[in-house]
Parts: structure tokens; C-alpha cells; sequence
């Protein structure tokens, strides 16, 4: 049982990094960009990077 908790606070504490680092990038293009649409989107929903990534790689401004 011990085992099974630690496993889960360490792949919860990866996703937190992994989020936050997507989710940072994103919305420092997306207010650099004037996107602002875009910023509130990734400001609220948790998506696992999913969304900051789409938005990265399909929706910025070049």
C-alpha cells in the first residue's frame, strides 16, 4: 500500500511540473501575442498540457 501512494504522489508531482511548464509557455506567447482569449483558455483549464500545446503549435501568432 505504501508503495502504491508513493508511485501516485510522484506521477501527481510530475504531472504538476509537466502542466506548469507547458502552461507557463503558453501564456507568456499568448500575452506576449495580445492573444487574450487564448490566455484566459490556458489560465483556467488543467488539461495536462494538452491545450498549451495545441495552442502552440497551431494557434500562435508567427
Amino acid at each position: 500500500m505504501a508503495a502504491n501512494l508513493t508511485l501516485l504522489s510522484l506521477l501527481i508531482f510530475v504531472s504538476i511540473i509537466w502542466e506548469g511548464v507547458w502552461k507557463g509557455i503558453a501564456l507568456w506567447k499568448a500575452g506576449k501575442n495580445n492573444q487574450l482569449t487564448w490566455f484566459i483558455v490556458i489560465f483556467i483549464f488543467n488539461t495536462l498540457g494538452i491545450l498549451p500545446i495545441i495552442y502552440l503549435k497551431f494557434f500562435q501568432k508567427k
